[in-house]
């Protein structure tokens, strides 16, 4: 529930939730109306976003669509590269760092090589720049990460994100919430996912969920939850993997996050005996000298036999270029990669419509 205090502050910023809430409008009708541009092309671009801002799991949707797709269609993933010190266009390799292209990018080029990754703000412009490289590297099928207001582009298929525990119905535009637009943003999904889901959902309240959105007939609903694979040393050899149950009751885990919902992340390293330290940053932090001391400093206080330096995949994207990471730290530092499953069994209802509307797109040819 919230408190005095906060129903004060909300009270002072609901005329600026106004305000915000009214450029977006404005925004969004003059699109709507064709008085902004928006382009369309000629390959599947599939958007997955969402209406807040942050901590919704675009990027495990992201991967889950990227392993779905790269078996038949040659791949593209075009991001915004949020916090990158660079600007304009630019295609990942594999000597790209978090510095040019983002933490989220970054992570996807270093789990799925063979997939080209490129970062730009302006969408429109990447999406033709991937279009205008040789035939052989061209994408067939283009996924826009974070790009639901981006509405420059016409996606040929939207999905839309929103967290069981923030879910858009319930939540006030910025800065009361977290809303970047408003709730009527939601009609141009094709697709609604619940993310982040307890795993002990009774039928009942998916349903009451699925009601409160108050979606149109077209739409769909899918639920999914977060499934964890093993701790992975961000340094070193990739197949001197640890599994969370490897942990003894002797160690202790100092777990640090700088992702924007980081709960259920310690929730599971909880899970398991030793003792759970926490440390938490922003989302998308640069760790900073000081930010070393720190975790330092907890590490020097623990008098376990053995120490375990745990992260996000997001931060282990950050820190594998840092300069500043101790030498020490290198054999004992892991992250802990995230899936997405689809609840209800729902998953190969959601390959199929995403695989049909692939090839139904090519099949008619839409915009050639």
């Amino acid at each position: 529930m919230p408190t005095d205090n906060t129903r004060k502050i909300n009270h002072l910023l609901a005329p600026f939730s106004f305000l915000y809430g009214l450029g977006v409008r404005c925004r969004n009708q003059l699109f709507d109306w064709g008085l902004l541009p928006t382009e369309q092309f000629p390959v599947p671009v599939l958007c997955i976003g969402n209406l807040t801002v942050g901590g919704t799991g675009k990027t495990p949707h992201t991967e889950y669509l990227i392993r779905l797709l790269q078996p038949t269609y040659r791949i593209a993933v075009l991001s915004r590269g949020y916090k990158r010190k660079t600007k304009g266009f630019i295609l990942a390799d594999g000597q790209s760092t978090s510095w040019q292209i983002g933490d989220e990018p970054l992570q996807m080029k270093r789990k799925f090589p063979m997939v080209t990754v490129a970062v730009d703000a302006d969408r429109r412009n990447g999406i033709k720049r991937l279009l205008a490289l040789p035939e052989k590297e061209r994408p067939e099928v283009i996924l826009l990460d974070d790009a639901f207001q981006h509405r420059y582009v016409t996606p040929s298929f939207s999905i839309l994100l929103t967290a069981y525990d923030r879910l858009f119905r319930w939540d006030k535009l910025l800065p009361v919430g977290l809303l970047r637009e408003p709730i009527s943003g939601k009609r141009r999904a094709d697709v609604v996912v619940v993310t982040k889901c307890k795993p002990d959902l009774k039928p009942i309240e998916y349903r009451i969920i699925e009601e409160d959105m108050h979606l149109v007939a077209h739409q769909k609903v899918f639920f999914t939850e977060i499934s964890y694979d093993e701790l992975i040393p961000v340094f070193g050899n990739h197949k001197n993997r640890m599994h969370l149950s490897d942990i003894r009751a002797n160690d202790t885990c100092v777990v640090v996050s700088g992702i924007a919902s980081p709960g259920s992340f310690y929730d599971e390293i909880r899970k398991y005996p030793g003792k759970v330290l926490s440390i938490q940053f922003p989302d998308h932090h640069d760790f900073s000298l000081q930010d070393v001391k720190k975790i330092k400093t907890t590490l020097d206080l623990i008098k376990s036999e053995r120490k375990l330096l745990i992260v996000t995949e997001k931060d282990a994207a950050r820190l594998v270029d840092n300069k500043l990471v101790p030498e020490e730290w290198k054999d004992n530092l892991f992250y802990l990669p995230i899936r997405i499953k689809f609840d209800l069994d729902k998953g190969a209802e959601f390959d199929d419509m995403i695989l049909k509307h692939i090839t139904t797109f090519y099949k008619n040819n839409i915009y050639r």
